[in-house]
């Protein structure tokens, strides 16, 4: 299975932050859209980094909740990795465990064209996994 199927199901959508914006708006914005991360985009829909929950709470436990204050910009990951539709699920599940990371912008043409999680990719892998168990279950109950 590909991005591009993850995506075709999942849908395109995703929530974006300007770089200029505080952490605590950044905040308010995760917990309304009960999600894990941003990607922070500038008006042409060019991916500036990628904000997430951890980064939140590790800024706060350093400089306090003072930090809320602050720009995105100062806290977010700028050096963001990637995906591209053609990419398989083992290819991000790779990318993710390497990384350290839960959510993976998906680039075209470089501009944002969707977010895979995590929890996208667990959940499309678990379901190759049956799928290929149920295969074997008929292969051998015609043989």
């Amino acid at each position: 299975m590909t991005v591009k199927a993850i995506l075709d199901e999942k849908g395109r959508a995703v929530t974006t932050i300007p770089a200029d914006k505080t952490l605590a708006e950044a905040a308010a914005l995760l917990a309304d859209h009960g999600i894990g991360a941003v990607v922070v985009t500038n008006d042409k829909m060019r991916i500036d980094g990628i904000l997430s929950e951890r980064d939140i709470v590790r800024a706060i436990g350093r400089k306090g909740a003072i930090v809320l204050e602050q720009p995105v910009s100062k806290i977010m990951t700028a050096d963001v990795q990637v995906c591209r539709e053609s990419h398989t699920v083992n290819d991000v599940m790779q990318m993710m465990t390497a990384g350290r990371f839960r959510h993976l912008p998906v680039e075209d043409n470089g501009r944002l064209a969707g977010l895979v999680s995590i929890g996208d990719v667990v959940k499309r892998r678990i379901q190759e996994v049956e799928r290929e168990a149920e295969d074997i279950r008929t292969y051998i109950a015609s043989a």
